[in-house]
């Protein structure tokens, strides 16, 4: 398997260690759980913005009308004659 070698200041090595005996763990393993969690949630983040932007494309008629203030003035409104 790959390994990453990652440095920490003397003050996060310790808070690192004493995290990983409060918890029963090694120090690796709470460093790879706390990289797998952001992983995780980064992908969460991904898949829930493609979502929103999948439905919001689905009903952009319906935004429009409950939010025509947030529209953009087309290429002949607002121009004067």
């Amino acid at each position: 398997m790959p390994a990453l070698n990652v440095e920490f200041s003397d003050r996060e090595l310790e808070d690192l260690r004493q995290i990983a005996k409060e918890r029963g763990t090694s120090m690796k393993a709470l460093v790879r759980e706390a990289a797998a969690a952001d992983i995780a949630r980064h992908r969460a983040l991904q898949e829930g913005a493609e979502a929103f932007r999948t439905f919001f494309a689905a009903h952009a008629e319906e935004f429009a009308a409950a939010f025509p203030e947030d529209e953009q003035p087309s290429s002949g409104e607002g121009r004067a004659a």
